[in-house]
């Protein structure tokens, strides 16, 4: 009976990641592990950096905004590798990652969308839009690189520092909901990023 009990009270693998992260986030490889994130979701990883940033920054509540600023700077180093990979490599290491993602029809469709709306970059850097899709077809497209950086460093910043300021204030508060709604809110992450990439297909 008892081993029933402790059985059942046993975490799930969601919240079990979460408490690791969590118990990491005061451990020296700490920011390597977010710089790693940050850096590989602009280009070709599929894990969005947050699910590392906000367990660190409620761990260094004082920390919160520069940990969000270390975010943004690797997540706009990443993007370089991005366009890079749009820019000279998209023919071989571009055109693989596409494919994996299952949109290699799709980037023609957003190149020539890229001619009319360029400035759709500074929206697609704050939302769910996979943003390694941004900074693939940004090279592709041959959009300029200086503004190319500039609105990586907006959405960026504006996404993570963001979050920062907001886990800095109200991070008890976000604590007591993650511990409450942990499963509910992940699985929410994932449906917004599934939705980024369905926007993908239907919109562009």
């Amino acid at each position: 009976m008892a081993e029933t009990a402790t059985a059942s009270a046993r975490p799930g693998p969601l919240r079990r990641l979460y408490n690791w992260v969590l118990r990491n986030a005061d451990g020296k490889h700490a920011w390597a592990m977010l710089a790693t994130v940050a850096f590989a979701e602009a280009s070709f990883f599929p894990i969005p950096p947050d699910v590392v940033m906000v367990p660190m920054a409620l761990a260094r509540r004082k920390s919160a905004v520069l940990i969000g600023l270390w975010a943004t700077l690797w997540s706009v180093v990443g993007g370089i590798l991005g366009y890079a990979i749009g820019s000279v490599l998209y023919d071989s290491v571009g055109h693989w990652l596409i494919s994996v993602y299952g949109m290699g029809g799709e980037l023609a469709a957003f190149r020539a969308a890229y001619a009319k709306h360029a400035w759709l970059i500074l929206f697609q850097g704050v939302t769910p839009f996979p943003y390694k899709l941004v900074t693939i077809a940004s090279g592709f497209a041959g959009f300029s690189f200086p503004l190319f950086m500039l609105f990586s460093v907006i959405t960026r910043g504006i996404r993570f520092v963001g979050e920062g300021v907001l886990l800095y204030f109200f991070g008890e508060t976000v604590r007591d909901i993650l511990e409450k709604w942990l499963e509910y809110i992940l699985l929410a992450m994932l449906g917004l990023i599934i939705v980024g990439y369905l926007a993908v297909r239907y919109l562009f």
